[in-house]
C-alpha cells in the first residue's frame, strides 16, 4: 500500500487520528456514518465515489473539522460549483486564453512579443515545444507544468514570468495555490510531498484538503452559511468586511462599494489610503479615535478579532444611532468577477447563491438519509461554467 493511502486509513480507522470532534462529527453520528454520508450525497454518476469520499473524510479528521451534514453539504456545494467533481477540471478554450495571456504577460514585462514566441518553439522537457504543449493544452494542471518548466528551463522564463507561475488556482474546488502554501507553512500537511504543494493542489487528495481548510478553517461571525460561500470567493471575511463598510457608509454619509478590501492591497502606514479609510478619517472625531488608531484598526480587517476593534464597535455604533435600527453583521460583497474564462458578467453574489441553492438541496438530502440511513440518489450534477482566476 502506498504511504499516502495508509496515511488517510489510518486517519479513518483510528480515533487517535483526529480529536473527538472531527471524528464524530455530530452526536451519535461515528466516522464510519459520515464517511457513509459523504459517499450517499456524493453524485451517483461520477467514479470512485468511495475514493473522493474518503479523501474528503480524511480533510475533515486530519485538520480537525466536524464532519456534520452542514459541513460536508457545503463542500459539496462548493466543489459541484466549482468543477462539477473533476480533480482537474478541462477549461473551454484554455489554449486560446492562454496565449492571449502570454502575449499581456509579455507586454507588462517589456519583453517583444516575437522573442517569447521565438523561445516557446524550443523544446521542452517532454520532447515537444512548448508552443505545441500550449496548443494542446485542456486543464490548469498541464498549463501550470508548462510554465514551470518553462520558468525552469529556459532563460527568458524567469524574466518574463519573474519565477512565477501565472496559474494562480486549481484543484477540484479551485483553491487559491498561494493560500495553499501558505496553509502548509502554518500547519502540517498529512500527506508525502512528492513534487511542490502546488503540484499537490491539482490532485484530488490537496484539492479537497485545501479546499475545505479555505472554506471551513477559520471562525467567521456568520448566521448563515451564505456568507461563509461569499467568503469562498471573495476572501476570508470579506462578508463581515463588506457589512462593516456598509456600517461606515451609514456613520460616515460617504458612499463605499462595499468590497470587504478595508485597505487597498499592499498599503502601509505612509501609502495613501483607500476610500474605507478616507470614510473613517472624516467622522474620526465622533468616532473618538486618532488616524493611527484608525489604520491599526483596519490593518486587521483579515484577522478574526476585528469585530472586537474600538473602529468595529465605535463604528456600528454610530451607525445604529444614525439609522435608528439594528445595522446588519455581516452583507455579500459586491463584486464582480473578472477572469479570462469568464464570458458573461457573474459577481461573487451569483456564485454565493449559486453554492447557497446547491448546499439547502444537499441538506434536503442529508435529511432523508438522516446520517444513518442507506439507499437513496442524488441528482444528476448540472455543468456549470468555471468560476476561477487563472492569471
Amino acid at each position: 500500500m502506498k504511504l499516502s493511502l495508509l496515511l488517510a486509513a489510518c486517519c479513518l480507522a483510528l480515533t487517535g487520528c483526529a480529536t473527538s470532534d472531527g471524528d464524530a462529527g455530530r452526536a451519535g453520528m461515528s466516522a464510519g456514518e459520515s464517511r457513509a454520508l459523504i459517499q450517499r450525497l456524493l453524485p451517483t454518476n461520477m467514479v470512485d465515489r468511495g475514493g473522493w469520499a474518503t479523501d474528503i473524510y480524511a480533510a475533515f479528521a486530519t485538520q480537525d473539522i466536524a464532519a456534520t451534514p452542514e459541513n460536508i453539504c457545503a463542500v459539496l456545494a462548493v466543489t459541484e460549483q466549482e468543477s462539477t467533481f473533476r480533480a482537474d477540471p478541462p477549461v473551454p478554450g484554455l489554449t486560446a486564453i492562454a496565449w492571449q495571456e502570454i502575449d499581456k504577460q509579455a507586454e507588462r514585462a517589456g519583453v517583444p512579443k516575437f522573442a517569447v514566441h521565438t523561445a516557446l518553439r524550443l523544446t521542452s522537457p517532454n520532447g515537444k515545444s512548448y508552443s505545441e504543449r500550449i496548443d494542446a493544452v485542456t486543464t490548469e494542471k498541464q498549463l501550470s507544468e508548462i510554465f514551470e518548466d518553462f520558468i525552469g528551463m529556459v532563460p527568458l522564463g524567469k524574466t518574463f514570468l519573474a519565477s512565477r507561475n501565472p496559474v494562480r488556482t486549481g484543484g477540484a474546488m479551485q483553491v487559491s495555490i498561494a493560500f495553499s502554501e501558505a496553509h502548509v507553512a502554518a500547519n502540517r500537511y498529512p500527506y508525502p510531498i512528492a513534487h511542490s504543494i502546488r503540484h499537490e493542489v491539482f490532485t484530488r487528495r490537496g484539492g479537497m484538503y485545501f479546499g475545505i481548510a479555505h472554506l471551513l478553517g477559520y471562525d467567521a461571525p456568520y448566521s448563515q452559511p451564505l456568507y461563509r460561500f461569499a467568503d469562498f470567493n471573495a476572501g476570508r471575511y470579506a462578508s463581515r468586511n463588506a457589512a462593516f463598510q456598509n456600517a461606515l457608509s451609514l456613520a460616515s454619509g460617504v458612499p463605499l462599494v462595499l468590497d470587504g478590501d478595508l485597505l487597498p492591497p499592499g498599503a502601509v502606514a505612509d501609502a495613501p489610503t483607500g476610500s474605507t479609510e478616507l470614510a473613517a478619517l472624516a467622522v474620526a472625531r465622533r468616532l473618538d479615535m486618532s488616524d493611527s488608531a484608525i489604520h491599526r484598526d483596519l490593518q486587521r480587517g483579515i484577522d478574526p478579532t476585528f469585530e472586537r476593534s474600538v473602529l468595529y464597535q465605535n463604528v456600528f455604533a454610530r451607525a445604529e444611532q444614525v439609522s435608528g435600527r439594528p445595522v446588519p453583521r455581516a452583507m455579500v460583497p459586491s463584486i464582480t468577477l473578472k477572469s479570462p474564462k469568464i464570458t458573461r458578467k457573474l459577481t461573487t453574489e451569483w456564485f454565493a447563491r449559486r453554492v447557497d441553492e446547491r448546499y439547502q438541496r444537499c441538506l434536503l438530502r442529508a435529511r432523508q438519509f438522516d446520517g444513518r440511513q442507506s439507499g437513496g440518489t442524488v441528482g444528476t450534477v448540472e455543468h456549470v461554467e468555471l468560476d476561477t482566476r487563472l492569471f
